[in-house]
């Protein structure tokens, strides 16, 4: 049995992950609320990194599109045995990564790519990307 306590600063990292999920939902629900004719469920109706809908919209669920990964490879790094401090080093570095992400996603508009911004979602990825190979590796 994989004693949990091992794990609580990466646990704490994967805490703090859902609750960006959830400020980013009420940061990008707020603001497309605010605009005339917004229809709930929908894409924002600019879709254009000028827009700070958009780019709020954009963020969460950018988020939402890495969180299964994220959270698996997490899970399945914790439940293998992998390192507790290889696993709290990858998922604080994708935390903060993916904080830094929406941080510039929310104040750089650019239609650019790569953008700032680009680099911190790179950065999350190969942290999430290690996390897998490192839990793969660990399970056989």
């Amino acid at each position: 049995m994989i004693d949990l306590t091992d794990y609580r600063i990466s646990l704490l990292a994967i805490g703090l992950l859902l609750l960006m999920v959830f400020v980013q939902w009420l940061i990008a629900s707020g603001r497309k609320a605010r605009e005339e004719g917004a229809i709930p469920g929908t894409a924002p109706k600019a879709s254009d990194h000028h827009s700070f809908t958009f780019r709020a919209w954009r963020t969460h669920q950018n988020t939402l599109e890495n969180l299964g990964t994220m959270l698996g490879a997490s899970v399945l790094a914790i439940v293998v045995g992998v390192s507790p401090v290889l696993v709290a080093w990858l998922t604080w570095i994708m935390l903060l990564a993916r904080v830094l992400h929406m941080v510039l996603y929310y104040a750089i508009a650019t239609n650019t790519n790569p953008s700032p911004r680009s680099y911190f979602f790179m950065l999350a990825w190969v942290a999430n990307l290690a996390l897998l190979i490192s839990a793969l590796v660990a399970l056989f």
